[in-house]
């Protein structure tokens, strides 16, 4: 099985990371990215849509932080919500909303730590 292959394992940590699926590469799709070593398919790469990516990211900060992004205080919240502007969260289709969600505070309030941000970073 292609799955155990070397490269398969060494990819596996960053596929998991963004939340990925290694795949057989002849269950590969057209969209899949499929990986060789030495002329031969070994593993196939089925990435996740940019929505899915986003829960995953924030599932992953969930774990980091060992509680509900909800239940953080406000300067851990402004700390997530950098961490996410910095791997793209707010480039996907209703990423404040999801974030703002997940923080449990309102939009503006996710705007309000994105400009602050930014204003800090023009001083």
């Amino acid at each position: 099985m292609s799955l155990d292959h070397a490269l398969a394992q060494a990819v596996k940590p960053l596929v998991d990371a963004m939340g990925g699926t290694l795949i057989e590469p002849g269950d590969a799709r057209e969209d899949d990215v499929v990986l060789q070593w030495e002329g031969e398919q070994v593993v196939a790469v089925r990435l996740p849509q940019l929505a899915d990516s986003l829960d995953h990211i924030l599932a992953a900060l969930e774990r980091q932080h060992g509680r509900p992004l909800a239940e953080l205080d406000r300067r851990t919240k402004q700390s997530v919500v950098r961490t996410l502007e910095a791997r793209g969260a707010f480039s996907v289709r209703h990423g404040v909303e999801t974030v703002a969600g997940a923080l449990g505070v309102s939009r503006f309030t996710v705007y309000n730590y994105l400009n602050r941000e930014n204003a800090a970073k023009g001083d």
